[in-house]
């Protein structure tokens, strides 16, 4: 027995090795795992202090006298956050850390969604949410960064795939607690406040309840090991492999016998420029300093790559954030016409029934009562199939994770975007609201393709520029959301149909798009063969 472990411990390395060796001598195990779940665990924070308010449109809009143009800016509006912040933190996870980064704006994030709910106005709520989308776009892009850091090529994909399984089955519990809380008929007045506190605005506080487990969750862990060896922080580096060892093995297996990791070729010179740059500091200093960030992702071969990831990110986000604000709003309209004994309409035409001005309505009663068409609860065939929505994408990030090392990237990606875009151009024709529905679910289903792009752009661009470069692809994506939203808003009640051709287009323009990812036929191969390998 003892013959055994020393002969194991002279079989490990005695020299510095490459960090992609180094991973594979830590193994895959318990601190993977644990990392794994706080990353989903803040994926699935980001998308409900994004997409939550969903839920609270058509149940606020008499408290807040929205109009559904209105609908559209604050559905969107945290999309906006995140787009004015998307470069900063980018820069700032890059240049200060990735965990350095996602921590206090979790936190920050938290805070925000708290005070939105406290709101009493279009404008306000409009502000804070702003400020949650801001906030919230830190950890939103970073966390892939920080996670695949910890993974070699061998595991990186399946190790977001399957924290977007986490993140998935998470958002299962978003219909479930909407309805526990929204649908709930109790009030209290706060008099200092003047706030009438209603269901919906405890519904924005528990949204920002995983926000602030992960930032706890993430307190004990360090920074990412590949980041830490582009600083030229060699010895920390290996500190953290020696935890992530100890972590994964058991008491049997022998010590981790590991004396350096060689430097990245890009860390030099990224060492360099940093080093370079802290010599300032002043406002143009730090500019410049973002500049050198930024611009290496828009030259050479960098630049056909962010071009790409950037477009499909908007199609995507256009579909599945922008038209999933209005998803809720659009099912209750539909059951609404369901009730009326309305048994074959297109959902566009029960759209077109239900219009109303709600501020028209409320001047009617001088805002002594609210009216009859304010919509205290949502109907539950909302949340039933926003429950499906959500059962659909955890099943099909694990199917994602399990297969996409044999198949490939691109035929996953051609096969989502051909089949969601189909059925969002069907929706506009339907008569039969059930089938209906089941197509509008499909087409939101096209969120699928986020975490494989994401994948794809970690591995399209070095670790110097890897946190900005998809910072900023997923920037462009939540321009999409705004784009999706703002145009829902303005089209939905007089040329729905149209929404729902531009969507599907999109999709499909995106499926012909993915052809042109540089390597992805070759990453595709390799993947093949590690497969075949083990």
């Amino acid at each position: 027995m003892e013959a055994s472990v020393t002969q194991t411990k002279d079989a490990l390395p005695q020299r510095p090795v490459q960090l992609e060796e180094a991973f594979s001598m830590t193994k895959f195990g318990i601190y993977n795992m644990y990392l794994i779940a706080i990353s989903g665990t803040i994926l699935a924070a980001v998308v409900l202090e994004t997409l939550g308010i969903s839920y609270v449109l058509p149940v606020a809009e008499c408290d807040l006298l929205l109009t559904t143009k209105e609908k559209g800016v604050l559905s969107a509006i945290s999309f906006a956050g995140i787009i004015c912040s998307s470069h900063l933190w980018g820069f700032l996870a890059d240049t200060r850390g990735r965990r350095t980064i996602i921590v206090p704006t979790l936190l920050l994030a938290v805070a925000s969604s708290t005070l939105s709910s406290l709101t009493t106005n279009f404008w306000l709520i409009t502000v804070m949410r702003f400020l949650t989308g801001f906030f919230i776009s830190g950890p939103s892009a970073t966390i892939y960064a920080y996670l695949g850091e910890f993974h070699g090529k061998r595991n990186c994909s399946r190790a977001i795939m399957a924290a977007s399984f986490v993140y998935g089955i998470g958002l299962l519990l978003l219909p479930l607690i909407a309805w526990s809380i929204i649908n709930q008929e109790w009030e209290f007045t706060i008099p200092v406040l003047n706030v009438i506190y209603r269901p919906w605005r405890l519904f924005l506080v528990v949204c920002a309840l995983p926000s602030f487990v992960s930032a706890l969750a993430l307190l004990r862990m360090p920074e990412s090991p590949k980041y830490l060896l582009s600083r030229g922080r060699e010895a920390e580096t290996v500190a953290v492999l020696h935890s992530i060892y100890r972590w994964n093995s058991s008491r049997r297996d022998p010590p981790l016998v590991l004396t350096g990791v060689l430097p990245e070729t890009e860390a030099e010179q990224t060492k360099v420029r940093r080093e370079e740059a802290a010599n300032g500091k002043s406002v143009a200093a730090v500019l410049k300093q973002m500049w050198h960030q930024t611009a290496p992702l828009f030259m050479g071969t960098y630049l056909k790559r962010t071009v790409i990831i950037c477009v499909l990110q908007f199609g995507i986000f256009f579909t599945s954030s922008g038209m999933y604000m209005f998803f809720p709003d659009i099912l209750n309209r539909i059951a609404e016409q369901q009730s009326k004994g309305v048994e074959r309409i297109t959902a566009c035409n029960a759209v077109y029934a239900t219009r109303v001005d709600i501020r028209e309505l409320v001047k009617l009663t001088n805002g002594t009562e609210r009216p009859d068409v304010c919509h205290q609860k949502l109907d539950i065939s909302a949340y039933e199939h926003s429950f499906v929505l959500e059962a659909i994408y955890a099943i099909g990030f694990a199917v994602i994770g399990l297969i996409i090392n044999a198949v490939g990237r691109l035929p996953i990606l051609v096969f989502v975007f051909a089949l969601c875009g189909t059925c969002g151009i069907l929706i506009a024709y339907i008569d039969l609201p059930l089938l209906a529905i089941w197509f509008y679910v499909i087409l939101l289903s096209c969120g699928f393709t986020i975490t494989v792009v994401n994948a794809c752009a970690v591995d399209l661009f070095p670790t110097n520029i890897r946190a900005m470069a998809v910072c900023i692809s997923l920037m462009f994506g939540r321009l999409g959301s705004i784009a999706g939203s703002n145009l829902v808003g303005v089209l939905l009640d007089t040329r729905c149909e149209l929404t729902f051709w531009i969507s599907g287009l999109l999709l499909i323009g995106s499926g012909v798009l993915s052809f042109f990812i540089p390597h992805i036929y070759k990453r595709q191969a390799s993947e093949r063969i590690s497969v075949s390998s083990r």
